[in-house]
């Protein structure tokens, strides 16, 4: 299917959902539930948690999905909806990492690395290093493919906010994977 005509069917799942089909929100469930299980496991930083906040999460989204006006913007909507209960949970727990520390908010100059396949596996045990925020910001960009105009919705923020949260995540970033290196 191409992507103009993927967008088009989610929108008639949508629709066909807040008409109250079932098999149209199962399709929906079938369709984000393996992606949206990762993006809730970087989140909240483990495997078991993750389970019940995105349980919670399609409890929320099949009471409120018939709300939704906008059904185009329902990817954003669904992320808006983890997102604040992965936050709720992080709250719940106290955080259990640091916020970012004054290095990684320096306003030094950092190229941009490329990174090779061979390296995703590395990003992905590294992105489990970072705090929430940054790794949630990468998640939502780079394995998710969102736009900026997306995260900023799913992040009730400007798109210059993304930006900006992006450049000094991907810097984290960085500095975990050098670390992860030297202990090689």
């Amino acid at each position: 299917m191409t992507d103009t005509a993927d967008r088009l069917y989610e929108r008639v799942l949508v629709l066909r959902c807040q008409a109250g089909d079932e098999a149209g929100f199962a399709e929906l469930v079938e369709r984000y539930q393996p992606r949206l299980r990762y993006f809730l496991r970087k989140m909240l930083g483990e495997v078991h948690g993750a389970e019940d906040v995105l349980q919670e999460v399609w409890l929320d989204v099949f009471r409120a999905v018939a709300r939704l006006v906008d059904v185009g913007a329902f990817r954003a909507w669904l992320y808006r909806i983890a997102r604040d209960r992965a936050l709720r949970e992080l709250r719940k727990r106290r955080p259990a990492h640091q916020p970012l520390d004054q290095d990684d908010l320096s306003d030094s100059a950092v190229e941009e690395a490329q990174f090779a396949a061979e390296d995703v596996e590395r990003i992905h045990l590294a992105l489990d290093e970072l705090a929430p925020e940054p790794r949630e910001v990468l998640v939502l960009r780079y394995v998710e493919n969102m736009t900026y105009e997306e995260i900023a919705e799913v992040q009730a923020c400007q798109i210059g906010t993304v930006r900006s949260r992006l450049h000094y995540a991907k810097r984290a970033l960085r500095r975990v994977i050098e670390r992860m290196n030297v202990h090689d």
